[in-house]
């Protein structure tokens, strides 16, 4: 006759060690979360956005959206003027490069340097003058060969510096920009 063993699942697993706290869990996984942080903040501080970026974006198996960071000034407009003062073949080159990014498109703000003096003389609007200073911008990129279809006019933000100048930045249209 076979004797019937039974085992209880205590006889089959040993005794667990007491384990630690949650909270001491979290705490070291949000510690080596900062100590990551940081370790990227000096990478970056040290290699070319650029690169990372495109590591990044590899690693995932995208493509790296361009980095938006990149701006040029068109500066030296006279007071009231809507004139572009400088040649901006240097300009259409740099924004013909960028554009080749069909996710990307061009920003262009125009500026006034806030006195009474520096105003749309038919209307003595600064809001004006500072549309017309961008639009010349613009239409000079234009005659230059930059498409002007993805290129935005506006006026410069309220809280940048006052300066007779037109600022041309980068913008991420993403996706539906390339169709």
């Amino acid at each position: 006759m076979s004797a019937l063993v039974r085992h209880s699942l205590d006889d089959e697993f040993p005794a667990s060690a007491p384990s630690r706290p949650l909270w001491l869990m979290t705490l070291a996984d949000l510690a080596l979360l900062l100590v990551g942080f940081f370790v990227l903040l000096e990478a970056n501080r040290q290699l070319d956005p650029r690169v990372i970026a495109r590591a990044v974006s590899a690693g995932l198996g995208v493509e790296p959206p361009p980095l938006a960071v990149a701006a040029q000034i068109v500066s030296g407009f006279e007071r009231g003027s809507a004139r572009v003062p400088t040649d901006t073949n240097a300009l259409a080159a740099w924004a013909r490069t960028e554009l080749r990014d069909p996710r990307v498109a061009l920003r262009v703000s125009g500026a006034t340097d806030g006195s009474a003096g520096d105003v749309d003389p038919a209307s003595g609007s600064a809001a004006l003058l500072a549309t017309d200073r961008a639009r010349a911008v613009a239409a000079a990129l234009a005659e230059a060969g930059v498409p002007i279809e993805r290129t935005q006019i506006s006026n410069a933000d309220p809280g940048t510096r006052p300066a007779r100048q037109v600022l041309i930045t980068l913008a991420f249209v993403g996706e539906e920009g390339t169709r």
